[in-house]
């Protein structure tokens, strides 16, 4: 793993900052040229407007150009009043209905969860939005695509060494025993009942028998020398070498004639053995004392501290080999997710049913988040309600005000043509 990626969640976040005061940099020009150009022109209308007063005897186009100045003036006012207003008093007079967000921010909080609450999470917005986005299909065609398995093996491999040093956390561990400590293990007799079942119902488990039982057979013919020495060498004083061999032979002889039995599917040696394997199969199944000295075996055997200790050296071993693995540019464990996943996506890719199963499986989901939804209104208001008045106030303005200077701009305008109009309807009645 590269030193980027291992830093990857704190290079976000700094990464996310420093975008975020671009964006608000460039907010914050946006706002002031703006303002500059909304407050230029109604300063121009005030200089147009003075000059024509200045004016010794105005005639017909001086009086109109003084009209639209005049009634641009005040529109411009009129709107820069009305834009100030929503964030703070006009020139820090106490005006009722000014300062409207500082004034009613928990009002707006409440009102943009009710908002949310009522017209987001229903389920007519909800489930008509799902079926019209076909999550399943959606979600099938992105996982088709042959660049996302590498994507998504990628990303849990990124992830997997991060859970397993958590997984080995003593503090986690210690946990866990306090928690799970004193639960009782299951019921393990009916489990090794059925695996048995299985093993002695397949055709398989047969072929694999019979060749653990021809591999012993031949252990005992290519080690007669070896054991004939053993139990010589265990035998009394007086007892000569010959009967040692000869008695050496006969246990072998007895050892391979019963192999020999049970390689024959006919032979009584294996007809014994499928019965005992059955009784044993029956008493795991519906014995109540064979089960519990079973389970009491079990218990026994997980109890014991060197069994705790073989178990977690072996977690260790496959931890350390997992870690290791995925160290590697060349990941075997990501080559062998990735592989899965690919023969997953192109199942879902043709299979309608399964497809439906996940866009059921969505509108459960969207189901339960509706079932949340006071709760996610409430959590709106309460966020804005927590929120910093003058921080919420800039960021707000920071956001939309520089839109509203053109509110600033078409009042001047609209009103200095409004003013020209009412001064030629006047002219023309008088």
């Amino acid at each position: 793993m590269s030193p980027d990626q291992s830093a990857l969640p704190g290079a976000k976040a700094i990464n996310a900052r420093v975008v975020l005061s671009r964006t608000d940099e460039v907010r914050r020009r946006r706002l002031r040229r703006n303002r500059l150009l909304a407050t230029t022109l109604l300063g121009g209308m005030a200089a147009v407007f003075a000059v024509t007063r200045m004016v010794p005897e105005p005639g017909f186009f001086t009086s109109l150009i003084q009209a639209g100045a005049e009634a641009g003036m005040v529109g411009g006012l009129a709107d820069w009043f009305a834009v100030t207003a929503l964030f703070r008093r006009p020139l820090g007079l106490p005006i009722p209905h000014t300062a409207i967000i500082p004034t009613n921010k928990d009002r707006i909080g409440r009102t943009l969860g009710r908002f949310v609450e009522n017209n987001f999470l229903t389920p007519e917005v909800l489930f008509r939005k799902l079926r019209q986005l076909q999550v399943g299909r959606r979600f099938a065609n992105w996982l088709a695509v042959p660049a996302t398995a590498g994507f998504i093996a990628d990303s849990l491999t990124s992830a997997l060494p991060y859970l397993i040093r958590s997984l080995r956390n003593r503090d986690l561990h210690d946990f866990v025993q306090r928690a799970f400590g004193e639960v009782s293990p299951p019921d393990v007799a009916p489990i090794l009942g059925h695996a048995i079942r299985l093993i002695t119902t397949s055709g398989e488990a047969d072929v694999l028998f019979d060749r653990v039982v021809e591999v012993a057979i031949r252990w005992i013919k290519d080690n007669r020398a070896e054991i004939n020495q053993m139990i010589s060498q265990r035998s009394r004083w007086w007892i000569p070498k010959a009967i040692d061999r000869r008695i050496a032979s006969a246990i072998m002889d007895g050892i391979t004639d019963v192999l020999t039995g049970l390689r024959d599917p006919q032979s009584d040696t294996r007809a014994k053995l499928q019965a005992a394997l059955q009784g044993l199969i029956d008493d795991l199944l519906n014995s109540p004392e064979q089960r519990q000295q079973v389970n009491d075996a079990a218990r026994r055997l997980f109890a014991h501290p060197d069994t705790r200790a073989w178990l977690t050296s072996v977690w260790n071993q496959l931890c350390d080999a997992a870690v290791a693995d995925l160290s590697q540019p060349q990941s075997r464990l990501a080559a062998t997710l990735e592989k899965p996943i690919s023969l997953v996506a192109q199942t879902l890719a043709t299979d309608e049913v399964m497809q439906q199963h996940i866009d059921n499986a969505v509108e459960r989901l969207a189901h339960s988040l509706i079932s949340w939804r006071s709760e996610i209104g409430s959590f709106i208001a309460e966020v804005v309600r927590s929120w910093d008045t003058r921080t919420l106030t800039e960021r707000l303005e920071l956001v939309v005000g520089s839109d509203l200077q053109y509110i600033r701009m078409n009042g001047t305008i609209v009103g200095a043509c409004a003013g020209c109009v009412i001064f030629i309807a006047s002219w023309a009645l008088g």
